[in-house]
């Protein structure tokens, strides 16, 4: 791969780090998209995706926790069982075609419903321990097979449901990702011995990229802008996954 081609995917990570990372994601289902694009092999996409991923999400986490956005006793039940589930699903490696395909519909589908769901929940409902551990770890198995992190998946769930805030769910969403973001590039490092070296040039990108989403996420911006943009993200990020 070229310098020019090198710069250009640094780019499209900065742009998708910022975006994500203003909703309270760490940016893999992008990530995967804007390295798709540039021929990555589909085996790299995986570790490559993760690794960026716990960068974001460590900014992120201190964004949002100094924000007062970061509810540990709400958050803990999604991450207990997510952990060895995220290692399980790194663990497993998919055919490229069917990575690819299970994780732009799960985004499409996803951008669709916020389109159409764009307001602050008009009231919050309790939610037991037990719906939030056996949640976390489902969507923990998920996000370790398809190499996301899984906020994608938990932050449509708990809006959807109406079981937090907007902001609250997006520093839910980023302490779920890190930690799955941990446990399944571990999952995969263990399978596959390897770790795509072309990262690097990549890394200083996602961690600017999110120092700038996740400030103007947990400070500037307002509910409505966070969930619009949260929709456009994984319609996009949806689009080009199917039609890589």
């Amino acid at each position: 791969m070229g310098v020019e081609w090198i710069g250009l995917m640094t780019f499209g990570v900065f742009v998708i780090a910022v975006m994500y990372s203003t909703v309270g994601h760490a940016g893999a289902s992008g990530y995967i998209a804007v390295m798709s694009l540039f021929s990555v092999a589909p085996d790299d996409l995986k570790p490559a995706a993760l690794s960026l991923n716990i960068l974001v999400a460590i900014i992120g986490i201190s964004q949002f926790y100094k924000a007062g956005h970061v509810k540990w006793k709400f958050t803990w039940p999604f991450i207990v069982l997510s952990i060895p589930a995220a290692f399980l699903g790194g663990y497993i490696n998919l055919p490229s075609t069917v990575f690819t395909m299970l994780v732009g519909l799960i985004l499409l589908f996803s951008g669709i419903r916020f389109i159409f769901r764009t307001h602050e929940p008009d009231q919050v409902k309790a939610v037991s321990k037990t719906k939030r551990i056996s949640s976390g770890a489902g969507i923990g198995f998920l996000a370790g097979l398809t190499g996301t992190g899984g906020g994608i998946f938990l932050s449509p769930l708990i809006l959807l449901m109406k079981w937090a805030p907007v902001k609250v769910t997006a520093g839910t969403a980023i302490v779920f990702i890190l930690a799955n973001s941990i446990f399944g590039l571990a999952g995969n490092y263990t399978a596959t011995l390897t770790l795509p070296g072309f990262i690097l040039p990549l890394a200083g990108a996602v961690i600017a990229g999110g120092f700038v989403g996740s400030y103007l996420g947990s400070k500037k911006l307002d509910d409505i802008i966070i969930k619009r943009t949260l929709s456009i993200v994984l319609f996009i990020a949806g689009v080009k996954l199917i039609l890589t």
